[in-house]
Formats: structure tokens, sequence, C-alpha cells
């Protein structure tokens, strides 16, 4: 901006021709001299321009500033949508029964349980109609299954949860201690997309429900991967 300033004075001014006064020395002699005023107006343009010129580099400066406020704060909008909203919502939690009462099982071999009636199904991942639920996201899942039966006379009551037919963990009572048995289990496990999780009664086992749902199967998304 200074260089601006300068070239203004220079085409602003006029040429002038230096000439030997005998009384008063050297002296410049003006065509057309500049008046004071002119010169005044020269100078305050020029401190303008100096002015305007730092006025612009601090505001470069501030704008720099500004975009890189405004790069962390797109960063920690995606991270609050991420939370809040951007993440897949995954739960749901079923019961055996969704009317009467009675035993399930036994059966001649290792049965996959269908729990029939849903209470939540976020994402319809679990099917109520298998009993199985599917992933639809890969991520960290928490799984917990209860499991009740009515140990009056035999058999007695394993369950077990699956992953592809893999059995992870298990609850089982056996008859003849207890009138009634009752107990849970859960994990936390990954899951590619497409993998199967459901709970399933040992071949000659069985397990007894009614209005008052003791057997549930639940799980949720904890976090994707």
């Amino acid at each position: 901006m200074k260089t601006i300033a300068v070239l203004i004075l220079a085409f602003c001014c006029c040429p002038c021709e230096t000439q030997v006064d005998e009384n008063n020395g050297t002296d410049c002699q003006c065509p057309e001299p500049l008046s004071s005023c002119e010169m005044c107006s020269l100078t305050s343009i020029t401190q303008s321009l100096g002015d305007m010129g730092k006025k612009v580099a601090d505001m470069a400066e501030q704008m720099t500033l500004l975009e890189a406020k405004l790069q962390n704060t797109e960063k920690d909008v995606q991270e609050l949508r991420s939370l809040i909203g951007g993440t897949p919502r995954v739960a749901f939690s079923a019961t055996l029964k969704d009317s009467g009462s009675g035993d399930i099982g036994p059966y001649s071999t290792n049965t996959p349980l269908k729990y029939k009636k849903v209470f939540s199904n976020a994402g319809n991942s679990y099917n109520n109609a298998t009993g199985i639920f599917t992933a639809m996201v890969k991520g960290m899942y928490f799984f917990r299954f209860s499991m009740f039966n009515i140990l009056a006379s035999v058999p007695n009551s394993v369950v077990g949860l699956m992953k592809n037919g893999e059995r992870l963990i298990s609850v089982w009572g056996r008859s003849g201690y207890n009138a009634n048995v009752m107990g849970s289990n859960a994990v936390v496990i990954p899951l590619e997309v497409g993998d199967n999780v459901y709970i399933e009664l040992y071949a000659h086992t069985k397990v007894y429900d009614n209005g008052m749902n003791y057997n549930t199967f639940s799980g949720f998304l904890l976090f994707t991967m």
C-alpha cells in the first residue's frame, strides 16, 4: 500500500527545474507549484493508505483465526451429531409368550427360542418370527437373556446364547433341587454386518413362561466400529 502512495505522489507532483539564484542559492522552480493545501491532501492520502494497509493486514490475520475457529466448531458439531443423531440406534427387548402360559419344549434337537412379544425393536434388527437378531451395523453389542422353569418334574432347563451357530454363554437348572429355577447371563461381543445372535434351548430340556414374562432376550449397540 505504501508503494501505491509513493506512485500517487510521483504522478501528482510536477517536474521541477533546478536553477541557481544569486541571492538565495539553489531553488526548485516548478511550472505549476502545488499549493500547501494540495500538499496536505497528498500527505493525508498517504497516511490514510498506510493506515488502510495496516487494517487490511489485521483483518487478514483475524480471518485466519476465524477460519481456524470455524474448523474446530465444525469438528465439534460432527462429534455432537455422532452422539445424538449420527450413530445408528439399535436396541431390542422381547419375551417368549405374547399370551397364555405353559412349557416351551422339550424338543428332540437344539432349537432356537422365538421371543414372540416384542417390547422394543429400534433399528428392526430382531425378528420375532425366528427369534434371531441380525446385525445391520458393524459394532460392539451387549446381549442379555433370562431363563425360568417350574421343576416339579423333569426335564432340566438349559439355554445358551448363540452367535452364528457357536455357543458363547449358557444358563441351566437341574430338576429335583428346587420347585422353580431362574437364571440369567450377559455378554459383550463384536458383530459384523449379517452376524446372527439368538437363544437356543438344549435338546430334551424345557422352559416355562406366562404373563409374568420371566424369559427375556434383549440387546443393544454400544458403539460402531
